[in-house]
């Protein structure tokens, strides 16, 4: 065992989850000086500024610094690429850890720190969470022994810190599979009330925003900007290449303006009529712009079988105005994404 004067210091993957909020309590019950991080990504399920609040409020509860790392288009190229393959839908989870423990360790290199800590629990994630995997991960990440996951330890092979006396085994637990009782167990037992929602944050597992993805990857349409225009509204892809998406709701129709491409164009009905706002991007001639008309027209209030759009963009000045017909569902729903 190490002496009481000596300080441990190590990496946390802090996601603001349950299971890392668990693993940093028992990590700093045994004395730990930990420092967060949390991996921000654009296929986060959760309003990022919601999931990084609460990675701080967590980190401040528990009274341990936290540094963001944002994951951008670098990060995208190995979702297109995994050497590891996709699970359901595009999920390249072993890829995906084996790029964010590699990034700790890089961290943990600088830093002075020890080992890196994780949530993990066994078996709970069918493919990044099974002893085979985990195995996988650290060779992948060049981290070997130095991952302890003190949710699961025991039911593990001792990790380095475990052997060399830096972390006391018999205080780390032995949970493992889906099932998160013994988890909400500790939280009430901790006082642990505000977390993520425990059933998993990643749209890649999703198999409407997968069909997305990959839609939008076939066309070139990779950039930060076009990933987060995937999570909102109506999605259509025309024979021509073009791209329409429609909003939902107001705070859609505010997103889709303030994110559409210099090169867009923007619609919405003229004339004061409750409608979408509609992007329509890459068009390619008149009868494009259309039928992202006839879209717009079709989720407005306007129930006439004529309507008038305005049309603007923010690459020139002036708003434009055009008629536009009203078109069969069927017509329409053939190019839904």
């Amino acid at each position: 065992m190490r002496k009481p004067y000596q300080k441990i210091k190590a990496i946390l993957l802090l996601s603001g989850g349950l299971d890392s909020i668990l693993a940093a309590h028992l990590m700093k019950n045994q004395q730990v000086e930990v420092l967060a991080l949390n991996f921000v990504t654009p296929f986060c399920s959760y309003n990022r500024n919601d999931c990084q609040s609460l990675s701080k409020e967590a980190a401040e509860k528990l009274d341990i610094s936290i540094r963001f790392i944002t994951l951008d288009n670098e990060y995208i190229q190995l979702i297109k690429h995994p050497k590891h393959g996709y699970g359901k839908n595009l999920n390249p989870c072993i890829d995906c850890r084996i790029y964010m423990l590699s990034k700790a360790r890089t961290i943990m290199e600088n830093e002075g720190a020890r080992f890196i800590i994780t949530g993990e629990v066994l078996g709970e994630r069918p493919m990044s969470q099974r002893h085979w995997a985990m195995k996988m991960i650290e060779k992948g990440a060049g981290l070997e022994g130095l991952i302890l996951r003190p949710l699961s330890a025991k039911c593990m092979k001792p990790t380095q810190p475990e052997v060399k006396g830096w972390i006391d085994r018999d205080k780390l637990l032995g949970i493992q599979g889906r099932n998160r009782k013994p988890q909400i167990k500790l939280a009430k037992e901790h006082g642990i009330k505000d977390y993520l929602c425990p059933s998993g944050g990643c749209l890649l597992t999703d198999a409407h925003f997968a069909k997305r993805l990959k839609d939008s990857l076939r066309y070139g349409e990779e950039q930060l900007n076009d990933i987060h225009l995937l999570k909102i509204g109506r999605h259509y892809r025309l024979e021509s290449g073009a791209k329409i998406i429609v909003g939902r709701n107001k705070n859609e129709n505010q997103v889709i303006e303030d994110r559409a491409p210099y090169n867009g164009l923007l619609m919405k009905m003229a004339d004061e009529i409750k409608s979408p706002t509609t992007l329509l991007n890459r068009y390619d001639n008149s009868d494009d712009i259309d039928l992202a008309g006839a879209l717009t027209l079709r989720y407005s209030n306007d129930v006439s079988d004529e309507g008038k759009i305005q049309i603007w963009s923010k690459s020139r000045n002036g708003i434009e105005f055009r008629s536009v017909k009203k078109r069969k569902d069927g017509e329409l729903v053939q190019y839904r994404i």
